[in-house]
C-alpha cells in the first residue's frame, strides 16, 4: 500500500483478527491496537457470562476504536474490531473516513474448532451463533477486502497484503 491507511481487522470471534491483526501491522510498519482492549468492563463481564452485546453496549466501544483510528489518520495503524454490521462500519467511518476493512472470513466450524482451543479469551464459543447471525458482509460500496481464514497466520496475512494492495492500485487507477 502506497499510503498509510488505518486497516480494521474484522470478523466474528475466533477468526484469528487478534492474530491477524500484530502481523499485518508489522508488515504494514504501523502500530496494532487490539479491539478487545476498548471495551469497558462492563462489555467484557457480560460476554463472558455468555450474554452477546447489545448496540448500546458497543456504541462507546465502537466511538473509543473510532477516536482511535481518527488519531492515526494519515500516519496509518491497524486496529481489530469485529465490526459485524454495517451501522458499526458506519460509525468507525465517520469517525476516520479514510478507514479500510479486512474481512476475515471462514465457515463455522473452522471458527468454531478454533475458538475452543484458544486459551486466555473471555468469548465463550456459545456466542458465535449471534455473531454469526449478526454479521453483515462488507458491501460493494464498502472500502474493504474478504479474506478467507483456511492456513497459517502468514498465509491468512499474505493475502490480506496481496488484497490491500490490489485494492491501492485500484484506487490509484480511478484517480
Amino acid at each position: 500500500m502506497s499510503t498509510p491507511h488505518v486497516v480494521v481487522v474484522m470478523g466474528v470471534a475466533g477468526t484469528g483478527k487478534t492474530t491477524i491483526g500484530p502481523l499485518l501491522a508489522q508488515r504494514l510498519g504501523v502500530p496494532y491496537a487490539e479491539g478487545d482492549d476498548f471495551h469497558p468492563e462492563a462489555n467484557i463481564a457480560k460476554m463472558t457470562a455468555g450474554t452477546p452485546l447489545t448496540d448500546e453496549d458497543r456504541g462507546p466501544w465502537l466511538d473509543a476504536i473510532g477516536a482511535w483510528a481518527h488519531g492515526r489518520a494519515g500516519l496509518g495503524g491497524v486496529v481489530s474490531s469485529s465490526a459485524l454490521k454495517r451501522a458499526y462500519r458506519d460509525r468507525l467511518r465517520a469517525a476516520a473516513p479514510g478507514v479500510v476493512f479486512v474481512h476475515l472470513t471462514g465457515d463455522r466450524e473452522l471458527i468454531e474448532d478454533r475458538m475452543a482451543h484458544r486459551q486466555g479469551h473471555f468469548m465463550p464459543t456459545a456466542l458465535l451463533d449471534s455473531q454469526f447471525a449478526t454479521l453483515q458482509p462488507l458491501q460493494a460500496d464498502e472500502t474493504g477486502v474478504a479474506v478467507d481464514v483456511i492456513g497459517s497466520p502468514e498465509e491468512i496475512t499474505d493475502r490480506a497484503m496481496t488484497a490491500l494492495s490490489d485494492l491501492d492500485r485500484e484506487a490509484t487507477a480511478e484517480r
